[in-house]
């Protein structure tokens, strides 16, 4: 049975890093490093309005050779946003991931932003969820269940 995102936050944190549309890649990306994440949303206020990784800003800004000081997090970021709820499970999650070849996922509830949660967030938990089985089965095979 897999667990849901609302579970997830509650283990990992429901810590929001995020830069308003008008910040520079350049500072972005500063803050990314300082926090050791690899994604930020972007929020006006309190509306989530894009999201910007890593990836974001090696292939829209340093390949096509921008300047990551001038440029603003608006002109790269990405709008079209893949969101869950606290509802959704793990298993929901990484479908989503793998059909929208993603790394992060916004959680939201009523509009508002809850968390958010990697791939390594999702592959950490169904790798425990793999390894708690293997352990029921071990325990049922030797006679201890």
């Amino acid at each position: 049975m897999s667990i849901t995102v609302r579970q997830l936050l509650k283990k990992k944190g429901h810590d929001v890093h995020s830069v308003p549309p008008d910040a520079s890649v350049f500072e972005t990306i500063e803050l990314m490093s300082a926090i050791g994440v690899g994604a930020l949303l972007i929020m006006e206020g309190n509306s989530l309005v894009g999201i910007i990784s890593e990836r974001d800003c090696t292939r829209k800004v340093i390949l096509t050779e921008r300047s990551a000081k001038t440029t603003r997090v608006n002109q790269i970021m990405t709008d079209k946003l893949v969101c869950v709820s606290p509802d959704n499970n793990i298993d929901e999650c990484m479908a989503l991931m793998n059909e929208n070849l993603i790394r992060h996922l916004p959680v939201v509830e009523n509009n508002r932003v809850k968390g958010v949660i990697s791939i390594m967030d999702v592959i950490k938990n169904i790798l425990l969820e793999k390894e708690i089985v293997i352990e029921q089965l071990e325990d049922y095979i030797a006679g201890n269940a």
